[in-house]
């Protein structure tokens, strides 16, 4: 069952309720008017949903058109993905003013109470939206959606997302899903040694840092992207990400130079970029993705995506580039950040634009 199509001028809120954020979309007359994104700590369970929401600005609950999609489903709260699909879905039509629908991926859009019976295909499907969006814009092209705890790789060809896995897990098996992000991974999930004032340094194996602290330290953590709190509660100035760093080789923050935590947390940044070339280099390798496909990069994490197009020697295509028709200049900041709720706030304020429909030259 697909609901009815969104008159034009009422407004359209995509959402991505997430494990660690909640990102909202509004489009109205077709175009993206602004974004925002939000902590929650949803592993609390649904009051801390609750919590996030009456913190949202005025238009975020505002009666609307809602579309929603999810990550979120996966938290420890819940017994598992079809519970946690359940819960959501159950709540976003239970608080979301308006009418609402559930993005279900090669489902479509849902109802919320037919959530139960197509958990399968909305679980985690927020890749898909923004693929299938992409798709709208580009025949063929391999999405590379970095952000703060994974990283999604998905190829799209003819105008259609191309992922050979569908599921987490298929995914993760085929190298679509790789679960490094540029906020919230664990540094020895990256490497299990590292160099130090020249020597070979094993790891503490303890959650000391996060690829905030290194990205902080090399001056390419965007502003706002790092929302939740530090691993040891403390503050995010560059010294205190610095001392962070120090413990993951077993050394108090006095023992090195600024210089030495820079090339420290270089050697993390470059151990995540192999695990990403590897992934990208794998899906770039199929006999149907054309050897000019450019790169789609979003996410909190676009520098890295960047910084892997040129490692590959393919162009780089902003995300917000290609919805820039569709973008107002207030929503651009956060809009690659949010790329799936955007995505599906788009795809419900355009019906035209689907993976099925032909792609533009």
């Amino acid at each position: 069952m697909t609901p009815q199509t969104p008159s034009p001028d009422t407004p359209v809120i995509g959402w991505d309720l997430g494990g660690v954020h909640v990102k909202a979309a509004l489009v109205r007359n077709g175009g993206v008017e602004t974004v925002v994104q939000a902590p929650c700590r949803l592993w609390r369970g649904l009051p801390a949903l609750d919590e996030t929401f009456a913190q949202l600005p005025d238009w975020a609950r505002a009666e609307a058109h809602h579309v929603v999609t999810m990550t979120g489903e996966l938290t420890d709260c819940f017994a598992d993905r079809q519970d946690g699909v359940t819960q959501l879905a159950g709540w976003a039509g239970r608080t979301l003013p308006g009418t609402v629908r559930i993005y279900g991926g090669r489902a479509g859009l849902l109802d919320p109470d037919m959530a139960p019976a197509h958990a399968a295909a909305i679980a985690s499907a927020n890749w898909h939206a923004t693929a299938a969006l992409i798709g709208h814009h580009l025949a063929d092209a391999l999405l590379v959606d970095i952000g703060s705890t994974t990283a999604d790789l998905i190829p799209i060809v003819s105008g259609q997302p191309a992922a050979t896995g569908y599921s987490d897990a298929e995914r993760l098996e085929t190298g679509e899903l790789v679960y490094t992000g540029v906020v919230r991974s664990h540094l020895v999930a990256l490497s299990d040694h590292a160099p130090f004032q020249g020597r070979r340094s094993r790891l503490m194996a303890e959650t000391f840092a996060t690829t905030a602290d290194i990205y902080r330290i090399l001056g390419d953590l965007p502003e706002g992207a790092d929302q939740q709190h530090s691993v040891d509660l403390k503050g995010k100035s560059l010294p205190e990400s610095e001392t962070r760093l120090a413990r993951i080789v077993g050394r108090d923050h006095r023992e090195g130079s600024a210089a030495d935590w820079r090339a420290l947390a270089a050697h993390f940044s470059e151990s995540q970029m192999r695990l990403l070339h590897d992934a990208a280099a794998l899906l770039l390798s199929r006999p149907d993705l054309p050897a000019d496909a450019p790169l789609v990069v979003c996410g909190a994490g676009r520098f890295l995506a960047e910084r892997l197009a040129a490692r590959l020697g393919r162009p780089a295509v902003a995300f917000t580039d290609l919805i820039a028709e569709n973008l107002a200049e207030a929503g651009a900041d956060w809009a690659s950040t949010c790329g799936p709720a955007v995505a599906v706030a788009l795809l419900a304020a355009h019906p035209s634009w689907n993976p099925g429909e032909r792609p533009r030259a």
